[in-house]
């Protein structure tokens, strides 16, 4: 899933039928996606035809996903040659042209919100026998950079095979591409050869173009594959520099992020909500988070914890430095919270506030340092002051901006608009934490955006014989990751040369960044048509200054929120965007159902609102839920693993008489053998010949076959396969370390449970890392971290490494000239984390840990000759397992036993 993204769209018919026909006869012949980005900004035009095959009228659904943050602008039908647009109008002039469907009862909305980052549009229309029926859809946004990277999201859902599907994505930086990276949840291999990535220093062009037979998820079956998210993220060069300033068609955008300069040290106060609300699930995700939090604090940092129900208590008396002990002590004691009682958000917060204050009268606080205070909390104010109106205020002239105040929404049954102003009346920012198995990332990540301030008090400065209606221009904080965007319009007959200053506060001194830049020869930059659209520029500062205005009313009083929101209207009519103060009118042909209203769905408190529950009024089941659904089975089809690698051959007699002696390993420590303290903890490593059975006895019962925690391949052998079981109690495992390819695994086995707890991947090149445990599989890379379900599918490709996770729960790590890393969530006997390894001849001589000393034992004994191994044991001590390399239900193999 993913934290706010930057561009989603949802493509596609909806259906009666999920085959390749639906039975209704309504065919989609052809499914386009066209997205633009010029400089960060995103044009994205979906267009759908469809036609009707059946002998009688028939009803066309056309349904999509965008993200919260975009804006429609455009959505029309072209019908038997009559085209019939939508029309944007102020909300209130577009309420009386439905007002009749809304009096009858019915739902006239066509925007609703779903996900967490996602809008649904839907519209239908009635089709007659063999009509045709285009739909076309716009929508635009400001890619916002987010721990070091834009994304562009599209959900890829037709519910049928497509005669012709197409996306095509081009994104054009005039600063340079310095990454570019893919990720889908429903690619195959497969579908793998249909993506194609073409790229230069400036441009990049991504096209994905399947065919029928890529879409079909089996030869045998009709449905269709494409069911999940296409993902590309990508960063732009940067220097320790003013920015860079681009110009279009007489408008400026300035994007202002410096690279390599110092985080300064923060003080920083967590306030969390431990009432009784918080029980359960959720109060264990915060431990967990408060936890990792506590552990990337700054070694400069100062820091306290505030926690509270009916009353506030601290966890010291005052901040104290991140030491290690104090960290141990913070740990322990965010371990131990435990939730009861209601809710005095009020006293929680202004305590929070005078621990900073009392620190700062005495002097505690280093120089030049940031204060944050962090709030966590699941629910509205029900103990002390429960005024919402109040509170805002206590809190805002207590901090009289003195410090940032970020606010955490964890779930649905919070008023989101109360936080929201709670954060934005005093510099922060709110967001909600929704309610899932990766919560605890959630927290982790808000926390990584800002963890590390940059820059503070950031002023823009630009002559003003040059500029007119600049968007905001003085900032608060700079956050390591992210960018600060200023865009305004250029002054009829200005200078030839944009000049430009940014001053901000560092540590311990004021800087000053100075950037300028020719306008003719940045106009030229944007002449090629095929990477832009008209006047792109013009409109990114329109749709920057609608999203700051409506922020900027959410915290002002009455008379200036009126003016605001006048603005506000007033660009989003002449540009055409559907906003939360204008509404888009969808015309349908006379003696259809009278017209249908598109709005923009604000963010909502809990999920009973009025009347109905949030689920009623279009928010997403998973959040807000329904009554359950009907479950539909999933269709099994090749793992990734089969398909890489092919089926494993039938369980088979031994070919060789002997295994060499260099698979022998001797009954001593390996930690004798390898100089990494971890290594210790491997005790024995002793191949097994199976035990004679004692005459006169009865035969016992067989024990079902196991599958081992880990699978090696024998190259060379005639018995394919090494199976690894662990018996003793070994603590943290460095399991494989090859400092030649840049990559370790390690894990966590429990013998008492007989499976690993996690087990985690770290690659040197890319830098990124991988933990897997039985609940999911979370990917993090430059601080970001992402939760991955297991057997929801995954590809994603990066430059130096391939990530792929199947239906049946494989997940992949492929590298060119690595070695393959695979895990699986194993639900057979023995269910538990499995880890599996493939491509072990590409081992480098420095390979270490248990399993890498294992393969590369068996290709030492792989090479020899047959002379050599006659001195070797007989190969009785082949055993039966069970393979879980394909998937449940699992294959006996021959492989041979080794314990640790």
């Amino acid at each position: 899933a993913w934290p706010p993204y930057i561009a989603v769209s949802r493509l596609g018919l909806c259906s009666v039928s999920q085959g390749s026909r639906p039975s209704n006869g309504i065919d989609i012949y052809s499914l386009t996606v066209d997205s633009k980005v010029s400089s960060r900004f995103a044009h994205t035009v979906v267009t759908s035809r469809v036609v009707n095959k059946a002998e009688t009228v028939q009803e066309a659904t056309f349904q999509m996903e965008l993200p919260k943050k975009a804006f429609i602008t455009n959505f029309s039908m072209i019908i038997d040659g009559v085209t019939y647009p939508g029309n944007i109008k102020e909300k209130v002039a577009a309420q009386k042209e439905y007002s009749a469907a809304v009096a009858r009862g019915e739902s006239a909305g066509l925007v609703k919100a779903t996900g967490r980052n996602m809008e649904r549009f839907q519209v239908s229309v009635n089709v007659a026998p063999d009509a045709k029926v285009t739909f076309e859809l716009v929508y635009e946004e400001l890619l916002k950079r987010r721990l070091g990277v834009y994304e562009l999201l599209l959900k890829v859902q037709p519910k049928q095979l497509v005669k012709h599907l197409q996306m095509d994505i081009h994104i054009f930086e005039p600063q340079g591409i310095s990454f570019l990276e893919t990720e889908s949840t429903f690619m195959t291999n497969e579908l793998a050869d249909a993506l194609t990535v073409s790229q230069n220093m400036t441009k990049a062009h991504i096209r994905f173009k399947p065919t029928l037979s890529q879409q079909r998820k089996s030869p045998e079956q009709q449905d269709t594959v494409l069911n999940g998210n296409f993902i590309v993220r990508y960063d732009v060069n940067r220097t320790v520099s003013g920015g860079s300033i681009q110009i279009e068609n007489g408008y400026f955008v300035h994007y202002f992020a410096p690279d390599g300069l110092p985080t300064i040290p923060k003080n920083v106060i967590f306030v969390i909500d431990q009432s009784g609300s918080m029980a359960g699930r959720k109060i264990q995700q915060t431990r967990d988070a408060l936890i990792k939090i506590v552990d990337d604090l700054g070694p400069k940092d100062q820091f306290n914890l505030v926690c509270f129900n009916e009353e506030a208590t601290q966890w010291k008396p005052s901040l104290v430095p991140a030491s290690a002990e104090n960290m141990k002590e913070a740990r322990n004691f965010a371990a131990g919270i435990m939730a009861r009682g209601g809710t005095n958000i009020n006293d929680a917060v202004l305590l929070a506030v005078q621990l900073l204050e009392r620190a700062n009268k005495q002097e505690l606080l280093p120089a030049g340092s940031v204060s944050l205070i962090i709030l966590l909390t699941d629910g509205d104010p029900t103990v002390g002051e429960t005024n919402r109106a109040n509170i805002q205020k206590n809190v805002q002239e207590a901090i009289s901006g003195q410090c940032s105040l970020f606010c955490l929404g964890f779930g649905f049954h919070v008023s989101y608009a109360f936080l929201e102003k709670l954060a934005l009346d005093n510099g922060g920012l709110a967001r909600r934490i929704y309610e899932d198995s990766d919560s605890a990332l959630q927290l982790q990540d808000f926390y990584q955006e800002v963890a590390n301030p940059l820059l503070m008090k950031v002023a823009f400065e630009y002559p003003s014989n040059a500029v007119e209606e600049v968007t905001q221009d003085n900032f608060r904080l700079l956050f390591k990751g992210s960018e600060m965007v200023v865009a305004g319009k250029l002054r009829d007959k200005g200078p030839d040369v944009l000049s430009a200053k940014v001053r901000g506060q560092l540590h311990l001194q004021n800087i000053t960044f100075q950037t300028e830049a020719s306008v003719a020869e940045k106009e030229e930059e944007f002449r090629s048509p095929k990477y832009i659209f008209h006047s792109f520029m013009e409109r990114l500062w329109a749709y920057l200054t609608i999203q700051q205005l409506l922020e900027r009313a959410v915290s002002a009083s009455d008379s200036e929120k009126q003016a605001l929101e006048t603005r506000a209207l007033s660009l989003s009519l002449n540009y055409s965007f559907v906003t939360p103060l204008t509404s888009m009118v969808v015309t349908k042909p006379e003696g259809q159902e009278e017209s249908r209203v598109a709005e923009k769905p604000v963010e909502n408190g809990g999920c009973e609102v009025g009347s109905q529950p949030l689920w009623q009024q279009g928010f997403d089941p998973v959040f807000c839920p329904a009554p359950p659904l009907p479950h539909q089975d999933s269709i099994p089809r090749l793992s990734s693993f089969q398909r890489r690698f092919g089926l494993p051959g039938p369980l088979h007699p031994p070919r060789g008489p002997f295994l060499p002696d260099h698979m022998l390993l001797p009954d001593i420590s390996l930690g004798k053998l390898l100089s990494d303290p971890l290594e210790t903890s491997f005790l024995k490593v002793i191949i097994k010949p199976p035990a004679p059975p004692t005459v006169g006895t009865t035969p016992a019962v067989p024990a079902p076959i196991q599958a081992p925690p880990v699978i090696l391949p024998l190259p060379g052998q005639s018995v394919d396969w090494l199976c690894v079981d662990i018996k003793r109690s070994q603590g943290l495992m460095k399991l494989l370390s090859d400092p030649d390819q840049g990559v370790e695994v390690t894990g966590q086995y429990e013998t008492e449970k007989a499976q690993f707890s996690w087990i985690e991947v770290t690659f040197k090149n890319p830098q990124l890392q991988v933990r897997a445990s039985p609940e999911h599989v979370v990917v993090t890379r430059n601080r970001r971290s992402t939760a991955h379900k297991w057997k929801e599918t995954l590809f994603s490709v990066i430059p130096g490494l391939k990530m792929t996770m199947d239906s049946a729960g494989l997940l992949l790590l492929t590298s060119p000239d690595k070695v393959t890393i695979g895990l699986l969530s194993w639900d057979g006997p023995g269910k538990g984390l499995r880890l599996l390894l493939q491509d072990t001849d590409r081992f480098s001589s420095h390979v270490g840990g248990a399993l890498g000393m294992l393969s590369m034992a068996g290709l030492r004994a792989s090479s020899e000759t047959t002379s050599a191994c006659e001195q070797a044991v007989p190969l009785t001590s082949v055993e039966l397992k069970l393979d879980y390399q394909e998937g449940l239900p699992g294959r006996e193999i021959s492989c041979w036993s080794v314990e640790l």
